[in-house]
């Protein structure tokens, strides 16, 4: 028999517990009975779930491994970065909620075309944005100031397209995740030693890192940093 409550730390967030114990992550559906990528849909009480798979999002995997801080909740605004065809952003949208927005953007004409036609044609919280992170004032038309950024681009300079977007788009006393991608930045190094030059460099861009936790097994050599954004000045 499944049991659903909500995650006791992270609002709009839920865990499913099984028959033997197990207990996996949920959102609530924004739009019950559509799937976005193939993920199991639960009702209880009368209500739709979609179950979170920490092996397809990296946002699921940060919370399943213990991150302490997680700044997306219902109602902020979400500058995402590298949104791909929408998998992590169609969980998103659902704890964002109706009262919330998330900009997506993505480079790939492809991912782009796919992140449309799965997602954003059926939900009215999230805008899609075909656009080159590394130059965030070509979308200034669009994205007004956000609660948070999320970076996940497989770049070796994502901490600097991180700051670079922070400076334009995000308040101050913001939030910004942004998942690691070791292998992205340097084949050869030892993760560990990336995720601790990419930290600093965050720090040194006015960011206080709150939490950085590493992603394995769902993903191997990629770590997730959760930051505030000069906090000083909030």
């Amino acid at each position: 028999m499944v049991h659903i409550s909500p995650h006791e730390r992270f609002p709009g967030i839920f865990w499913v517990a099984g028959g033997e114990g197990e207990r996996r992550l949920a959102t609530l559906n924004l739009t019950p009975g559509r799937r976005f990528y193939g993920e199991e849909l639960l009702e209880y009480e009368g209500r739709e779930y979609r179950v979170w798979n920490p092996f397809r999002s990296k946002v699921a995997a940060a919370i399943l491994r213990g991150i302490k801080e997680l700044p997306i909740s219902p109602g902020i605004t979400l500058l995402y970065l590298g949104v791909a065809s929408g998998t992590t952003c169609s969980h998103l949208s659902d704890i964002v909620g109706e009262e919330g927005h998330i900009f997506g953007v993505e480079f790939a004409p492809r991912a782009m075309r796919d992140f449309i036609e799965n997602l954003s044609s059926h939900r009215g919280n999230v805008s899609p944005i075909l656009a080159d992170a590394r130059r965030p004032l070509s979308y200034r038309m669009i994205v007004p100031k956000v609660d948070v950024i999320y970076a996940d681009v497989a770049q070796p300079d994502q901490a600097r397209i991180l700051a670079d977007n922070a400076e334009v788009y995000l308040r101050d006393g913001g939030w910004a995740m942004m998942a690691i991608k070791a292998r992205s930045i340097d084949v050869a190094e030892e993760p560990s030693l990336i995720y601790g030059r990419e930290v600093e460099y965050l720090r040194r861009k006015g960011f206080a890192v709150m939490d950085l936790v590493d992603l394995a097994p769902y993903e191997k050599d990629h770590a997730m940093v959760v930051a505030r954004y000069r906090i000083t000045s909030a």
